[in-house]
This record gives C-alpha cells, sequence and structure tokens, in this order.
C-alpha cells in the first residue's frame, strides 16, 4: 500500500506557492491550471469520492477570465486563478449545500459564505463542493446510509480519510484540489489532513468568519483551509481572515499578532501525555512525534517538556457536553421533526443532547474556562507547542471501533476548547504507507508563528515530497458495516421515553434506543466535571479569546 509519486510530477500536485510563482511568471495559465485538477478529479473521483458536485463549465470559464485579467495586468494576488473546493456544509451561490443529509438535498445557497466570497474576491476559482458526515458531524461509522458515496482514503481506498472535512483532506492529497476550505469543532479539518497526509489549519477562534457555514457548535466552530504546503495554509488564511460584520464573534487581525520567526532559538513545548500517558497510542504515532522532536532539534529549537493538569479525556468530554447542547440547539425544529431522515450518528448526537440539563451545560462552559488557561499556561514557557494529534494511523471503515476511536481519542479538541490556534503535520508514514501526522500550536493569532515552523519542518522532513496515487489502488473496496442498534434494559427505556416526551416528541423505538444508548456516555462526560467549580467563573459570552488590541 502508500505507491508514491514526486510531488512534482504533474500540474494537479503544484502547491499553491508554486502555482502562482508560475502565474506570476507568465510560465502558467490558470486555464491550464484548472483543466489539469478538473481532469485529476474526474479520474480519481470512482475511487476517492471526494466530491459531491463539480462545476467544471464555470470553472473554465472563470479560468478564462482570470488568465485574461492578470494579462492585463490586474493579478489580484497570489490566489488569482488557483482551483479550490469546498466543505459541502459551507455556501456557495448556485452550488448545493447538502451537508452530506436528506433533509437538505434541495437546498440551493443565494449568496456564498463569507470565506467563499474571500476567496472568489482574491480570484481563486472553485470548481465543486466536497464530501462531509451529516451535518459536519460523527465519527464515519454511519457513512454508508447517507444519501452520497463516502469519501475514501487516496492512500488506501478501503481507510477512512476521516471527517468531518472528509472530502477535502482526500482531494488536497491527491490533486484534485489545489486547497480546500473545511470546518472544525472538534477537529474536523485537522483530522481529515492528518489521516490524508496533507495540512490542515485551525484558526484562532473568531478569526474567520461562520457566516454561511451550517453551524454545529457555535462556541467551537472554526473554518480553515487544509493544503498540501504549511506556506499555502498561510495564503489562504490570509484571504479569508478579519472582521465580518454577519457573524458577531468574529475579529479582525490584531495589531500585535505574533509573527514568523526562525525556528533556530524558538521555544518548543513537547507535550506527551496525550499520546503517552491517556491514550495507548499506535506506535507509528510515537515513532512520527519523536521525528519531528528531532527534526526540531536539528533546525535549532530549544525543546522544552511541558505538562497539562488535564487528560485529553477531560477536553474530549468538555467538548462532547457543549457539542451536543448546542449543536441540537442550532436544529432542534429539524430534530423534532425530520429526523427520521438523518442517519444514525446525527440523530444520536441529538438524542445525546436532550439529556444534557442547562446546569450540565453551563457548568462545562464554566468548566472550559479552567482547561483554557491550562493550555494558555503552556505558552508562558514555550512558543509553540507540540503534540499529538490522532493517536491511531488511519483505520480500515470495517473496522467500526477503530473508526470511532479514531476520532473520539484524538487529541485535537484541546484548542478547540481553548480557542487557540493549531496546524497538523506530517510526521511521516506508519509501515504500511498510511500517513501519520502531529500538532503545533500556538498563543492567540500566532498563526504566522505556526505556519513558518510547519514549513520548516516541511523543508527539513521528506514526507512532502510523497503523493498518494489512488489510481493503482482502484481495487482496494471500502466495507461499511452496516448500523448497530442495541435495545435497552426496560428501566432505560423508559427512561429514554420520558425524556423524548418532556422534549416534545412523539418517540418511536429508534428513538427511544439511541436515547438510552446516549444516556450513559453523556452521563460520563458530565461526571468528568470538576465539582465545585470556582463561583467566580462565569459563562461569559467571550469565554476564550480576548479582543484583539
Amino acid at each position: 500500500m502508500g505507491t508514491h509519486m514526486s510531488a512534482g510530477d504533474a500540474l494537479h500536485h503544484l502547491t499553491v506557492s508554486r502555482a502562482a510563482d508560475l502565474i506570476g511568471a507568465g510560465s502558467l495559465s490558470p486555464v491550464a491550471l484548472v483543466e489539469a485538477v478538473l481532469a485529476r478529479a474526474a479520474d480519481v473521483q470512482p475511487i476517492i469520492h471526494a466530491y459531491v458536485a463539480l462545476q467544471a463549465d464555470t470553472a473554465q470559464a472563470e479560468a478564462h477570465v482570470a488568465a485574461a485579467e492578470i494579462a492585463a495586468g490586474r493579478r489580484r494576488g497570489p490566489l488569482h486563478g488557483i482551483p479550490f473546493a469546498v466543505k459541502d456544509t459551507i455556501d456557495t451561490q448556485g452550488l448545493p449545500a447538502a451537508a452530506g443529509s436528506r433533509l437538505r438535498l434541495d437546498h440551493v445557497p443565494a449568496g456564498d459564505a463569507t470565506a467563499v466570497h474571500r476567496l472568489r474576491q482574491a480570484g481563486a476559482i472553485l470548481i465543486g463542493k466536497l464530501a462531509t458526515y451529516e451535518f459536519g458531524t460523527g465519527t464515519g461509522n454511519d457513512l454508508a446510509e447517507l444519501p452520497f458515496e463516502p469519501a475514501r482514503n487516496p492512500w488506501d481506498p478501503a481507510r477512512l480519510a476521516a471527517g468531518s472535512s472528509t472530502g477535502a483532506g482526500a482531494a488536497v492529497a491527491c490533486g484534485a484540489a489545489v486547497f480546500a476550505l473545511g470546518s472544525d469543532t472538534g477537529g474536523s479539518v485537522r483530522l481529515p489532513a492528518a489521516s490524508c497526509g496533507a495540512i490542515g489549519l485551525k484558526p484562532t477562534y473568531g478569526l474567520v468568519s461562520r457566516a454561511g457555514m451550517l453551524p454545529n457548535c457555535w462556541s467551537l466552530d472554526a473554518a480553515g483551509p487544509i493544503t498540501w504546503s504549511a506556506a499555502d495554509a498561510g495564503l489562504v488564511l490570509d484571504a479569508i481572515a478579519g472582521h465580518d460584520p454577519q457573524d458577531p464573534t468574529s475579529v479582525a487581525w490584531p495589531s500585535n499578532r505574533a509573527a514568523a520567526r526562525p525556528v533556530r532559538g524558538l521555544r518548543i513545548g513537547v507535550l506527551r501525555r496525550f499520546h503517552e500517558r491517556d491514550i495507548a497510542s499506535d506506535p507509528a504515532i510515537a515513532t512520527g512525534f519523536d521525528a519531528v522532536v528531532a527534526a526540531l532539534g536539528r533546525l535549532g529549537a530549544t525543546l522544552v517538556e511541558v505538562d497539562l493538569p488535564a487528560s485529553l479525556q477531560d477536553f474530549r468530554a468538555c467538548n462532547r457536553i457543549i457539542n451536543i447542547s448546542e449543536c441540537l440547539a442550532a436544529h432542534a425544529e429539524d430534530y423534532r421533526t425530520r429526523r427520521t431522515l438523518m442517519g444514525t450518528a446525527l440523530r444520536e448526537k441529538f438524542a445525546a443532547g436532550l439529556g444534557v440539563s442547562a446546569l450540565d451545560y453551563l457548568d462545562a462552559q464554566r468548566w472550559r474556562r479552567v482547561l483554557a488557561d491550562a493550555v494558555r499556561g503552556l505558552f508562558d514557557t514555550c512558543d509553540i507547542v507540540l503534540c499529538a494529534g490522532t493517536t491511531r494511523p488511519p483505520p480500515l471503515f470495517a473496522d467500526r471501533a477503530a473508526v470511532a476511536a479514531f476520532t473520539a481519542e484524538s487529541a485535537m479538541a484541546v484548542f478547540n476548547i481553548s480557542g487557540l490556534p493549531a496546524i497538523s503535520v506530517r510526521a511521516g508514514f506508519c509501515p504500511d504507507g498510511m500517513p501519520v501526522g502531529v500538532q503545533l500550536a500556538a498563543p492567540a493569532f500566532g498563526e504566522a508563528l505556526l505556519v513558518g515552523v510547519a514549513q520548516a519542518l516541511e523543508e527539513a522532513t521528506p514526507w512532502a515530497a510523497l503523493r498518494p496515487r489512488p489510481e493503482t489502488m482502484a481495487d482496494r473496496q471500502a466495507v461499511f458495516p452496516p448500523a448497530v442498534t442495541t435495545q435497552p434494559d426496560a428501566p432505560a427505556a423508559a427512561r429514554a421515553a420520558g425524556i423524548a416526551i418532556a422534549n416534545g416528541l412523539d418517540p418511536d423505538a429508534t428513538d427511544i434506543a439511541q436515547i438510552a444508548a446516549q444516556a450513559a456516555s453523556t452521563a460520563a462526560a458530565v461526571g468528568r466535571i470538576p465539582k465545585p467549580l470556582p463561583r467566580s467563573l462565569e459563562p461569559l459570552p467571550r469565554l476564550i479569546i480576548p479582543e484583539p488590541s
């Protein structure tokens, strides 16, 4: 498995940075680039199923316009003429935004999400919409129930591409998009990037507008790019960042934001607890982590061992309580009236939300402040933190337990809870050829610092030169196990029915089974909240990131 090719072998494998240089020099036409990427997307679509919609004719027409503008001296910047694609939970004018759901198959937005609009204003050319889990949530275990073919991992189509920006990771890795825009609530940009060997950047909370993006969890959601190179992530972020009146949580770049610096002399905090103490990680993760530590040392960084007082499981529990509560609040009417059209994962998530009280939710937000303060405290002794992202390699779809664990045992939620920027970077390959990733994180608005360190790592290691070739692995078939439903015992069923009726539902057997199944795990998450929390920890609206100066 894991057949490789050189990153420089074809136009569709150009990075944003390289393509921009060639277009600026007059050596490459946007028309040729768009046609090459569209051809690649068409070739690999039957194997990896990254797209749910392509607009080839429109993209080609826009490429001709871009070529004419650039030839006339009206180049808008490095993204002008660069083809990109967007997760299907994000609005794009005239293209469906079904969010992987039967509930939204007829939803065609009248306008673009703010981030998409800004990319178009920068001259980037939208070529299509990318596969996602339903409503941008779940672990990937119910994909066979959904209305679109699930995206596959381009390194091995029998394996998970991870989610929920699943098509974005797959498309970028194999050259079916030069870059992609996704969203991240507990790792949904960084998970597919790690799974597919790409770069995934979750910005500081509020730095990129979520206007026009289907909400998953208002206080955790972030939009961010998936790219092949670290420098590309910075270029895309520059185009989409900044305050938007349509998103009241959005902020402008602060004047004192951290700038890129040479790695030599930077203090890198090495945080090992997630993959060494909290989770028994796969040996390939530990090997990749150590390889990145060694590379940073060779680059001249000062390596500082750091630790947190809270476990990965604490961050995941806090994220779960907040996420399921806010997601249900955002989509309660759909759940009440059209839940029979939903896949198992989405129904189960909403069922779990029914069991969270207002007190539990507010206590989770208060606990979040404690956890976020601990993460921010890491940067008292270091400039950047290195930690695990995933704790296992991308699993086979057929391994239901491993598919669920890939998301549930990841450390991505740490930086959604804290609101701080984090980037998934390469850390090598497993013995079977599947990619391994780790995370770098920075203080608020430290994206340029993150990108600079990630770029230095990229240049000092060989991993970015290797790209997947899914066309050589078309015989690797994904096996999607059927959804599993268990019947609750009588007391649990009675409690579940009571919860459903109290929330205005006329429950059927599926509702009762799902509510009962979710009750124990939700109660376990609530049980991790420290008691009592300090009375001074009010759940203020701006929980995490202060207003920029």
